[in-house]
């Protein structure tokens, strides 16, 4: 098999190269009625790119390749599936699964298949938080396979080197419908890269990876860290330190007016984890320490998770990592 274009096994980066502009990202929306179940080219058609990546049984880098435009085939790494869905879903569903064109499945090598959409980073996206939204069930998953949705960024100028992996676990979800949330924060850092949101499964030995996918929904939150918002807003949230932490992290906070006040923390989910200040609070700086633990008294795992500050005014939110 010819390698197209190669990526070490830190990054596992989905390299796809366009021009860098100052262009805002741009929403994203797609339930999949629209397409064509039939025509092999719809997914492509569509902005759907694929990048796979092959690791030995030691999870040891062999190589990448693509990106490809997505097939819709069956065969290999995606396709628009039928009568997988209820009300909610409609009559077209993503599945996406391992490329089983890969030979290298035969030989007991795991096979990383990615398909994801892309776009460039531009000023105008500067503190704004972007939402990747979607419905999902389980497929066919099978044995030692796994699944994830993803947000990903990449920087062009330092070798396509991997500065965001946000990532929801799909190895074990229901063989129900239900709806999964991913957030990013965009800040200067990020001006000029590659954003990709997409979905991820490993596989050998041609063992089952599907996982079926709908509505899917990227858009600019209204949790927004917008500057200019927060300022109307009369409350500022800082970004906590340190992040990423271990085991404790402190999150400061201003408030221009007193009153009711909420401090929460949410997963990827979107699924609240732990609440760090409820209650009247008067105007002034304010602060709270995390130590990682849940509201159970459970420690959280690691990972990316949003903090967001409430008031009647309405809700600011940034994010932060907890490694272990």
């Amino acid at each position: 098999m010819t390698t197209q274009r190669s990526v070490s096994m830190v990054t596992l980066a989905l390299l796809f190269l366009i021009p860098l502009s100052a262009l805002a990202v741009e929403e994203y929306s797609q339930d999949f009625e629209g397409l064509t179940q039939g025509d092999p080219s719809a997914l492509t058609n569509d902005g759907w790119l694929v990048f796979g990546n092959v690791f030995t049984s030691n999870h040891e880098y062999l190589y990448g390749y693509g990106p490809y435009g997505a097939p819709n085939d069956g065969a290999a790494f995606c396709q628009i599936d039928m009568d997988q869905g209820g009300e909610e879903q409609g009559l077209q569903q993503l599945v996406v699964f391992s490329d089983y064109n890969n030979g290298d499945h035969a030989v007991g090598n795991i096979i990383e298949s990615n398909v994801f959409q892309e776009q460039t980073i531009g000023v105008g996206d500067i503190g704004a938080v972007w939402a990747f939204e979607f419905q999902a069930k389980m497929g066919n998953l099978e044995a030692s396979s796994t699944a994830l949705a993803f947000i990903k960024t990449l920087d062009p100028g330092a070798g396509y080197a991997l500065t965001n992996y946000i990532t929801v676990d799909m190895t074990e979800i229901p063989e129900t419908w239900g709806g999964y949330t991913l957030t990013i924060d965009i800040d200067a850092s990020l001006e000029g890269q590659i954003l990709q949101i997409g979905f991820m499964n490993t596989a050998m030995m041609y063992q089952g990876s599907g996982i079926f996918y709908d509505n899917i929904v990227f858009h600019m939150d209204d949790v927004s860290s917008v500057p200019g918002t927060i300022a109307d807003l009369g409350m500022t949230l800082d970004q906590n330190f340190p992040n990423p932490f271990n085991p404790m992290t402190r999150i400061q906070f201003n408030l221009e007016h007193a009153g009711a006040v909420e401090l929460a923390v949410y997963d990827v989910a979107g699924r609240k984890v732990a609440t760090l200040e409820q209650g009247l609070l008067d105007a002034g700086d304010h602060y709270v320490n995390w130590n990682g633990s849940t509201d159970s008294g459970a420690p959280a795992p690691t990972g990316r998770y949003s903090y967001v500050l409430k008031t009647s005014s309405g809700q600011v939110a940034k994010s932060m990592i907890l490694l272990k």
